[in-house]
């Protein structure tokens, strides 16, 4: 239990750190990076999975409770080595990245705090703290996120079982893939912990001009990555 707490919580806080950091040179006011556009993001927030993944190296860096779930859901016995499949450690991994996910926010709102009390605009704010759709459509935004997870976790499960010399690099590159490929209609969270412990961190934050932090459309980045990766994890037993 220490491990996963450990780990998982440095690791998500990294993924949020350096993802929600990205997010924020980007789209909030007078940034060296403003405008810098979806690319940019994307490719952001591969980098941050991949320094995420080695910084939760020994807990086998789910750094994702949809990648939990995949496992979980899969034919697998342990969630890493001398993590044994229960129902206290998974209750663990999804409360370390939770917390992690949270604290991660928290810092990257410290490190842009002038350009946070300068903007104006409360989307830009929360779009830099959690996901958000293009069109909103509860039930369809649902599908994309379902879909999107479902391609990451079932890859992941297919990288444990080929061989390769990539590392956590494969697993950066599928983050991009995913956020030019499919990120487009909701913001690609992918991850339930990265969309509500930033967005929980949204909510508390005295930040000027923040606005709502979206709480009705808050479930959707949850539920759809968790379907997806129990899908992922149920797909890739027959593969």
């Amino acid at each position: 239990m220490a491990t996963i707490f450990l780990y998982e919580i440095a690791g998500t806080a990294m993924l949020t750190l350096l993802g929600g950091g990205v997010v924020a040179n980007v789209v909030l006011g007078r940034t060296k990076g403003n405008g810098g556009g979806w690319l940019l993001i994307n490719f952001g927030w591969g980098l941050a999975v991949f320094a995420g993944v080695f910084v939760a190296y020994k807990s086998g860096a789910h750094i994702n409770p949809a990648v939990t779930m995949g496992i979980l859901t899969s034919d697998a016995t342990e969630y890493a080595d001398g993590i044994p499949i229960t129902v206290g450690t998974t209750l663990a991994y999804f409360a370390a990245t939770m917390i992690g996910a949270f604290v991660g926010a928290i810092g990257a709102w410290l490190a842009y705090k002038n350009h946070y009390d300068a903007e104006e605009d409360p989307a830009a704010i929360l779009g830099s703290f959690s996901t958000g759709p293009e069109i909103r459509s509860r039930g369809w935004n649902l599908v994309t996120e379902i879909i999107a997870t479902f391609a990451l976790v079932l890859v992941i499960q297919m990288f444990g079982n080929t061989p390769h010399e990539m590392g956590p690099l494969a697993v950066a590159l599928l983050v991009v893939s995913i956020g030019a490929s499919l990120g487009g209609p909701t913001g690609y969270a992918i991850n339930p912990a990265r969309d509500l412990g930033p967005r929980l961190a949204h909510a508390i934050l005295p930040i000027k001009n923040k606005g709502t932090s979206d709480w009705g459309y808050a479930w959707v980045p949850v539920l759809g990555p968790l379907i997806g990766g129990a899908l992922g994890g149920l797909v890739s037993i027959a593969l």
